[in-house]
């Protein structure tokens, strides 16, 4: 485009073309994002059952720590889906923040919860907000 030659409103802009590599990695990022919020609802199951069984207290929140740990693994792969399909500014922000809050946060709020109870009711408002976070991603995807 030159300096005489203005873009109108007649004249279509054209994105860039997707490729299959592009489409590959949205469909992939689709695909995480709902065994992601699969899994986050197993996480209230297992939490559920860690809280109310009364055999073996850190036994029973093996299955909601494991869980946890993975899911943490599943946002760092939607998040580098998310970079290579570029579904938007917003949809990229959203996956590092899955990141941030299952990786760190959730491990950080659950340490400081086995002392202070406020931090362990923080820890189940946090899953919420994930949870929240990768059910936006899905929807608006």
């Amino acid at each position: 485009m030159n300096a005489n030659h203005a873009v109108t409103a007649t004249e279509p802009l054209t994105a860039a073309p997707v490729t299959g590599l592009r489409r590959g990695a949205f469909l992939g990022y689709r695909w995480a994002l709902l065994a992601f919020l699969l899994a986050g609802a197993a996480q209230i199951f297992l939490a559920g059952l860690g809280v109310f069984s009364h055999d073996q207290a850190d036994a029973a929140f093996a299955p909601h720590r494991a869980l946890g740990f993975a899911m943490a693994g599943v946002a760092v792969l939607i998040l580098v889906l998310a970079v290579i399909a570029r579904p938007g500014a917003r949809a990229i922000t959203g996956s590092a923040m899955l990141v941030l809050l299952t990786s760190l946060m959730q491990s950080l709020l659950a340490g400081l919860g086995e002392d202070h109870a406020i931090y362990g009711a923080l820890h189940a408002l946090d899953g919420l907000l994930i949870i929240g976070i990768a059910s936006y991603l899905f929807f608006w995807s």
